[in-house]
């Protein structure tokens, strides 16, 4: 199937590796002109446009809003990493501001950037990459539940006020899925709980019907349609790829 996306520009948030490089992966073999925007400045494959960007440094993102002024993109697939693992209660009132500021407020802040160029074209899609703690809080994920919840209100909201310029607006949200934070995150709750690290493992396996942990390229597949000609009356939505794992419709 041929998703139309050759030829449109993309910008990809948190691109160097996860679930970023493997959506930023796919979107280049689909023919998408791929600006890999991470921390490091580092592609995750050749013939992308390797791009610095700290999503926690106000004047990083200043610049790539500024670069959005002469750089119109098609597309912005925007992925940040998550917050300290820690309880709802006992966080500080920095504490929360501070996962907002890193987590919500810049992706607000580029988007906004993108969607002129999107709304001269006629054209466009935002895909945020959110987190199954939107639907089913994670325990100890107390930031990363919060923040990410108001991330989706925000995508929702947008996807209503930008539809009549055939721009789309939808997230995608991630269960267990193979990558370095899900393997911090086993490796915490193996410190606290004095399990071993297979121990903790094994028993998340068996929380998920499918009997296993997602493969980055399967996230990234559901974003990629999502950005494709073909998902062009899809607006809005949360698509869980989660093997299952969240039992609530």
């Amino acid at each position: 199937m041929d998703l139309g996306l050759t030829g449109k520009k993309a910008l990809v948030l948190g691109a160097s590796r996860g679930l970023g490089a493997a959506s930023a992966t796919l979107l280049a073999a689909e023919g998408a002109q791929v600006i890999a925007a991470s921390r490091s400045g580092t592609a995750p494959a050749e013939g992308m446009q390797a791009m610095a960007l700290d999503l926690s440094d106000a004047a990083s993102v200043d610049a790539l809003i500024a670069w959005l002024g002469d750089n119109p993109v098609d597309i912005l697939v925007a992925n940040c990493g998550g917050p300290a693992a820690g309880p709802a209660r006992g966080q500080t009132t920095a504490a929360w501001a501070a996962a907002f500021d890193t987590m919500a407020a810049p992706i607000f802040a580029i988007a906004d950037a993108a969607l002129p160029g999107m709304i001269a074209g006629g054209w466009g899609r935002i895909v945020t990459i959110g987190s199954s703690g939107i639907v089913q809080p994670i325990p100890n994920l107390a930031l990363s539940n919060t923040v990410r919840g108001a991330v989706a209100g925000w995508s929702k909201t947008l996807a209503e006020e930008v539809a009549p310029h055939g721009i789309t607006v939808n997230m995608v949200l991630p269960g267990r899925i193979a990558t370095d934070r899900l393997a911090q995150l086993d490796g915490i709750k193996a410190d606290k709980t004095g399990a071993s690290l297979e121990q903790v493992q094994d028993a998340s396996r068996k929380t998920i019907p499918a009997g296993r942990y997602g493969r980055p390229e399967e996230f990234g597949a559901m974003v990629t349609f999502l950005c494709s000609q073909q998902a062009g009356y899809v607006t809005g939505a949360m698509m869980r790829v989660d093997g299952g794992m969240i039992r609530g419709l």
